[in-house]
């Protein structure tokens, strides 16, 4: 047998398996008993396709998918029980940043989709102002305040709270967008990203040759930091989304999708944390008259504390879930 008929003679029930996987992860005891039996079915079929596979086709996607596939359930079917208090802990400290680490190849597209277009921008702005607004004509009030050194983000400290909460809605509008515009293919996400990305550029260029650079950054040096990196991860969660639908791989496009926007769910949590903090800090920290020094301080603490939660949380659970799973491919007797 190729792999091709193995797939196809196989991969209802490994869709079916990852869609009760999916809800054994979310919430087993709302599952009923002919589920549950399904369940422990699937999984223990699912363990002798990965022996075979292994087997007979070593080094192929499907025996990688396979050996997903079945580390998944046993986690699902094995892992213990807990309270309510234990579940928010665990998503936490495991969920969320396993979950962060998983986009980061989609996190990292991201933030290209941003970054190259603010850096042509930056450059075609700097050099001619001008030039930089005929690539988005919205700016031009902006550019306009930068002309007079108007430095319009100190009108927030008169209501510190009101702008704290203009600021979050307008983070959350651009998060949002690059989210879900995953489902449109990516293209909504991409777009997103591009038009933040030259917005900023155009910006920063025109300042920088207008000699009001400094004060641009220093309104942006404490929020920053941890403001982009959310636009990216937001981006990333989307343009998995979209991956998922154009490359299901294994499975159908709809279990594709499910096991993407699960992911994508999980990491809403950081998403929401953190936009929350870089408005706070936008609306609280950013306008004041405060040393650079300090406001580069609060960025790079913000923004270091972020990352560090996101990259070494949850290390050592999944240290483990791996040496489980290696040890459950040693029991598999072979075909």
């Amino acid at each position: 047998m190729v792999a091709e008929d193995f797939i196809n003679a196989k991969h209802h029930a490994w869709e079916r398996l990852t869609q009760l996987t999916s809800r054994a992860q979310s919430n087993i005891i709302a599952m009923n008993a002919a589920e549950l039996q399904e369940l422990g079915r699937l999984y223990r079929q699912a363990t002798s396709d990965l022996a075979q596979a292994r087997r007979d086709f070593p080094g192929h996607p499907l025996t990688i998918y396979l050996n997903d596939l079945v580390a998944r359930g046993h986690s699902s079917i094995y892992r213990e029980r807990s309270s309510p208090i234990t579940g928010v802990k665990n998503y936490f400290l495991y969920q969320l940043p396993q979950a962060f680490r998983e986009l980061l190849p989609f996190t990292g597209i991201a933030f290209l989709a941003f970054f190259l277009p603010a850096l042509v921008a930056w450059i075609i702005s700097y050099q001619d102002p001008a030039r930089g607004v005929a690539l988005q004509p919205e700016n031009q009030t902006t550019i306009e305040r930068i002309q007079k050194e108007d430095e319009w983000w100190r009108s927030l400290n008169d209501n510190n709270a009101q702008g704290a909460t203009m600021i979050l809605s307008n983070n959350i509008l651009v998060s949002f967008q690059v989210f879900v515009g995953g489902l449109s293919l990516g293209i909504l996400s991409l777009y997103g990203l591009y038009y933040n990305g030259l917005h900023l550029g155009i910006v920063s260029g025109a300042a920088q040759n207008m000699g009001f650079a400094d004060n641009l950054w220093d309104f942006v040096a404490a929020h920053g930091p941890v403001e982009f990196s959310i636009i990216f991860l937001s981006g990333g969660a989307g343009l998995q989304l979209a991956w998922a639908i154009l490359r299901p791989g294994m499975v159908s496009r709809r279990a594709a999708l499910a096991i993407a926007a699960q992911r994508a769910f999980r990491v809403s949590g950081a998403i929401v944390m953190f936009l929350i903090l870089a408005g706070l800090i936008e609306g609280f920290i950013s306008p004041q008259y405060l040393p650079l020094w300090f406001k580069i301080a609060v960025g790079i603490i913000s923004a270091g504390s972020m990352y560090a939660y996101l990259l070494l949380a949850g290390r050592n659970v999944q240290q483990q879930e791996s040496a489980e799973a290696s040890a459950l491919k040693l029991e598999i007797p072979a075909l």
